[in-house]
């Protein structure tokens, strides 16, 4: 029997990303993909790591003839360049609500994000990616720093929030291709971290943004600046090895399973980690586990956490929206067109059901729960109780406590 794979406890973020980054760096991976649910933290981590790559450093500088004595200004560099939901927030609409007529995306030039950007020429590559997920075109105006999109006949059109995601990913992805370029206004990147680039995506537009996004961090892996290629035989040693740019090393976190399974998928033959990010009853203490040889382990992690509050009878509302969300992706795994298939059989197969349809449908906030009644808290045991009884399930601890017995699964 192999190993239990061990849980690490972290109890900051600030120390989970020292362990991102040795992963990266003494660990001598190419890339960490992680999997969270949403309300774990993921967008919170991205920023600590980005913070974490920061330093502050005094460069001199001459100021006219001040009589030859340097100067020195200090400023802040940073090692990352990052996509997540604030990435987002650099763009803002201006819907021109008086004549209704031009909408425009505004652009915050403000960012380090788009330092450069004028200079790079990259309406070519962004609409390169944008002709892969979407039928809209777009037209850049660098003097005023707007984005206006067309469709057929349509001029300055609102597209929707899921294109309007799908062109700033385009953006992205475009900026990227020059970093790995090596292009002057970019060369503080050392690392991507890219937090969940496909909200308000169909599966399939998942699965091509997924794909385009490893092929372009295996460039990353490997880049080298366009004149280092072009070196002579006769220019190697020091001066070869200066001009060669590093790798750059990513970190992508994801709570889409489709998406995050074809990533792992596509890179699975570079050095990379993969885990299972977890925040245990949604406190202050992080764990991450390895999922090298557990495919799709977040879905059992989850039936385990739903065991454990039903064991503690700390059972909240939203608990009801996790089970049926587990008796989905289970009756998906064995082919039944409906979750209530894996509940049949059963005496109170009927009440299981409506009381799942019911229950889960509710607007659950997880960071403000609301306890169940106690008759709900029964019927919730008994689902669970009956499921658990026909799928024998072996149920990660994702505290580390004491492991208990395993019991092997059913054979599909």
């Amino acid at each position: 029997m192999s190993e239990k794979p061990k849980i690490h406890r972290f109890t900051d973020m600030r120390r989970l990303v020292a362990r991102l980054r040795d992963d990266l760096n003494g660990g001598n991976q190419d890339f960490v993909l992680l999997f969270a649910y949403n309300g774990t933290g993921k967008t919170r981590l991205s920023m600590a790591f980005k913070d974490a790559g920061k330093k502050t450093t005094q460069r001199p500088f001459r100021v006219g003839d001040h009589a030859g004595q340097p100067l020195t200004i200090t400023e802040t560099v940073g090692d990352t360049l990052y996509f997540n939901a604030f990435t987002e927030d650099l763009f803002s609409w201006d819907n021109d609500l008086e004549k209704d007529s031009e909408r425009r995306l505004h652009i915050n030039t403000d960012s380090k994000f788009f330092k450069g950007l004028k200079d790079l020429a990259l309406d070519e590559r962004i609409g390169h990616y944008l002709g892969r997920y979407a039928d809209f075109l777009f037209d850049i105006d660098y003097d005023q720093w707007t984005i206006s999109f067309r469709k057929d006949d349509a001029i300055h059109i609102k597209v929707s929030r899921g294109e309007e995601n799908i062109f700033i990913w385009c953006v992205f992805m475009a900026i990227c291709e020059r970093v790995i370029d090596g292009a002057e206004s970019y060369q503080w990147v050392k690392y991507l971290y890219i937090d969940d680039p496909i909200t308000s995506l169909d599966d399939n537009n998942a699965i091509a943004v997924a794909s385009d996004l490893a092929k372009l961090l295996r460039k990353a892996k490997g880049r080298t600046r366009p004149e280092a290629v072009a070196l002579g035989a006769a220019e190697v040693g020091a001066q070869a090895e200066r001009m060669v740019a590093a790798p750059i090393k990513a970190v992508v976190s994801s709570h889409h399973a489709l998406f995050f399974n074809v990533v792992c998928n596509e890179l699975k033959k570079d050095a990379h980690k993969k885990y299972f990010l977890h925040r245990p009853e949604r406190g202050t203490t992080y764990t991450l586990r390895a999922t090298d040889d557990t495919p799709f382990f977040h879905h059992v992690a989850m039936l385990a956490e739903v065991q454990k509050a039903t064991e503690s009878g700390k059972l909240y509302t939203y608990h009801f929206n996790m089970l049926r969300s587990i008796l989905e992706k289970t009756a998906t795994f064995f082919g039944y067109d409906d979750f209530s298939a894996c509940i049949q059989g059963f005496d109170d197969t009927d009440l299981y059901a409506r009381a799942l349809n019911l229950l889960s449908h509710g607007k659950y906030d997880i960071y403000q729960p609301m306890a169940m009644v106690d008759d709900n808290k029964r019927l919730f045991r008994q689902i669970l109780d009956a499921f658990l009884g026909r799928y024998k399930f072996s149920l990660p601890d994702i505290l580390d406590r004491p492991a208990t017995k395993a019991v092997p699964a059913p054979t599909p």
